[in-house]
């Protein structure tokens, strides 16, 4: 059997603590399920991507961000930063949390276009 693929676009940061911390929730439940799962942080959800920016960003009633990204990864998961989001926001790839793959929107297409299924936050 397969395993199916789902793409998870998070874009919303520590300006939305709920909607930053939904898609990693989704995503530790599908690695769960054992699917292979990519988040691609876009928009104001880049800075998620940054080291540390994560373990400031808490939603009542859900675990610590950066706890569930720190199980995402360590489960398999793949982090994508959006480049030019990056770049409007001076954030350099030293900035990044390690592991995270700088993409571009061919990338996201391709990937997007690919997947079984993609949930957008």
């Amino acid at each position: 059997m397969s395993t199916k693929n789902i793409i998870i676009i998070a874009t919303h940061g520590g300006e939305d603590p709920e909607r930053a911390t939904i898609p990693f929730v989704m995503a530790n439940a599908a690695l769960a399920t054992e699917m292979d799962v990519t988040v691609i942080l876009q928009t104001t959800g880049i800075w998620l991507a940054v080291k540390d920016y994560a373990s400031h960003v808490r939603a009542e009633a859900f675990p610590p961000l950066d706890q569930l990204m720190k199980d995402f990864k360590e489960l398999g998961g793949k982090i994508f930063a959006c480049v030019p989001c990056m770049k409007s926001r001076n954030i350099t790839e030293d900035m990044l949390i390690e592991g995270t793959k700088q993409v571009a929107a061919g990338t996201v297409v391709t990937e997007v276009s690919s997947a079984d299924a993609t949930l957008c936050y």
